[in-house]
């Protein structure tokens, strides 16, 4: 055997093309960078912001950006900076939990679905549908008027409707994988179906979810942005994309600087997160695309 068959049979690391394409593809760089930008300020919130995200003070309100408050104040005197910073452990903290529990019982649910007996399947299907027919606006609002609108509520409604989506992804994947050779040796080995779905078909399927999981992350910081921005996500004073977005709708003609420190975490964020989420699905997964959901 040559060097070059050598060379042709040793494949790239899984680092090693995620490396090689941020650098060759332009968006995916800058979605890594917002993605750091934004995971970053999150994490390091309590020591970067330079004043406390909830004391007021009127003799400072509605003052525009300067040195001492980058963002200006809002109606209370308050740093909009600051509030920004700490609103993005808000919605990563909202993103990560809801996003993090529905992938597990979705993945779970997907592989009974697509592994299962036909009867198992159509239950599981009919119920995924009946979840996805209502709006999740709609759907959102019923939640918040039975338990009040709360940052666990908001959760809650997440989790509830992303469920059937990865469920759907995984049940695909499932079936897709079933009835490959190596899968149906290890039934003629005698193996069970824990041992299948646990050893050879959980790690087939968990890639794409993880990648639609990662893309899913703006839409749901938009969620929680939409719900606090109409008053039934988290409660004052705690800080919020979605309440600076509305403290600065009241305000928009005299200090417009709040309606776009509001806006512009929630674009940088779907920017960061779905130009690397496109990244990472076409080096781990081409195809994933074209499947369907």
């Amino acid at each position: 055997m040559n060097n070059t068959d050598t060379k042709l049979m040793k494949p790239d690391s899984s680092m090693g093309k995620l490396v090689k394409h941020l650098l060759r593809d332009r968006l995916a760089m800058v979605g890594l960078l917002l993605v750091i930008l934004i995971t970053g300020s999150a994490i390091l919130a309590p020591v970067i912001v330079p004043h406390n995200p909830n004391k007021m003070n009127v003799h400072y309100r509605l003052k525009g950006p300067s040195i001492e408050h980058w963002l200006g104040t809002d109606q209370l005197g308050r740093d909009v900076f600051s509030r920004v910073i700490v609103g993005s452990r808000i919605a990563l903290k909202v993103a990560l939990i809801s996003i993090g529990i529905a992938g597990g019982l979705g993945l779970v649910l997907g592989m009974l679905a697509g592994f299962g007996s036909k009867k198992l399947d159509s239950i599981l299907i009919i119920l995924f549908d009946t979840i996805r027919s209502f709006p999740t606006i709609m759907f959102a609002l019923a939640v918040v008027t039975l338990f009040g609108p709360s940052l666990n509520t908001i959760i809650l409604v997440v989790i509830i409707t992303s469920i059937p989506v990865y469920g759907r992804i995984v049940r695909a994947q499932t079936q897709a994988l079933r009835h490959n050779d190596f899968i149906l040796a290890e039934k003629a080995m005698g193996a069970g179906k824990m041992r299948i779905l646990g050893v050879h078909i959980l790690p087939n399927v968990i890639g794409p979810l993880l990648i639609i999981a990662s893309m899913d992350i703006p839409v749901v910081v938009t969620i929680e942005a939409g719900l606090s921005f109409l008053g039934l996500g988290v409660r004052p004073p705690t800080a919020s994309w979605g309440s600076i977005l509305n403290d600065g709708y009241a305000f928009i003609r005299n200090s417009p600087w709040l309606v776009i420190a509001g806006g512009a975490p929630l674009i940088l964020t779907t920017l960061g997160f779905t130009f690397f989420g496109e990244a990472l699905r076409d080096i781990f997964d081409p195809k994933l695309k074209q499947e369907v959901v």
